[in-house]
Order: structure tokens, then sequence, then C-alpha cells
């Protein structure tokens, strides 16, 4: 195989891995669900802008133990108001006390994990 097929290959499985990845992001006021499959030790997050009196709604569950957590970025700082540990379920309504682009963070242990969850924000007074 040539220097420039071999280039053009890797390109288009570049360009499929990264199809692969695309996920439609949690929006305001649509239910979002989705499956997740993670590899060992590998991450996987889903964000959302909040402000206060918004309130996040979330539920999941893993065939394996995952750590979990919502996070927020304050400058050059990670603030995580909520963090689980080995858990294969969650759930909750978070509501925030800043304005932040939020996310949820799964993280696998090392057998990796299943996961299905569901997400759904609803917006404050305005």
């Amino acid at each position: 195989m040539t220097i420039v097929k071999y280039r053009n290959l890797a390109f288009r499985i570049f360009m499929l891995a990264l199809a692969g990845c695309a996920e439609k992001p949690i929006v305001p006021g649509q239910p979002k669900t989705a499956n997740l499959d993670l590899a060992p030790y590998t991450t996987r997050e889903d964000c959302v802008d909040l402000i206060q009196g918004d309130r996040l709604d979330y539920r999941f569950e893993s065939n394996a133990p995952v750590k979990f957590n919502i996070y927020y970025r304050d400058s050059n700082m990670i603030v995580e108001p909520i963090t689980r540990e080995g858990v294969v379920e969650d759930s909750g309504v978070f509501a925030p006390r800043i304005s932040a682009r939020y996310c949820l963070l799964w993280e696998a242990s090392p057998t990796g994990a299943l996961i299905g969850y569901s997400a759904n924000v609803r917006r404050g007074a305005r």
C-alpha cells in the first residue's frame, strides 16, 4: 500500500470514528435517553448550559460499577457538586447554584460498562 493510499484510508477511518462519536446534546425541554458502551477505563460526558432556577433531572443504570459526577469549570478549577464512586445506578434532580456549563461524566472500571441514561432540563422562571 502506498503512503498516499494509507493516509487516505487513515483519514476515512478517522472520519467514521468521529461521526460515530457525534451525539445529540442535552437540550432544555427535550428529554434525552442514550446508551453508552464504555471500554475499560474510558470516560464519556454529556454537557448542558444551566442557570440558577434550572433543574436537571437525571437517571442512569450500569451493568458494572462506574464513577459518576456532575461537574463544571470555574476559571482553572473543576468543581464537582455531585460525585459517586463505584455505583451501578443513580438518579436525582440537580439544581445549579451558579450559571455554567455542567457535564454529566461517567468513568468505567477495569471491566468497562454498559450504561443506559436519561436526562432532562427544566428551565426555571426567566
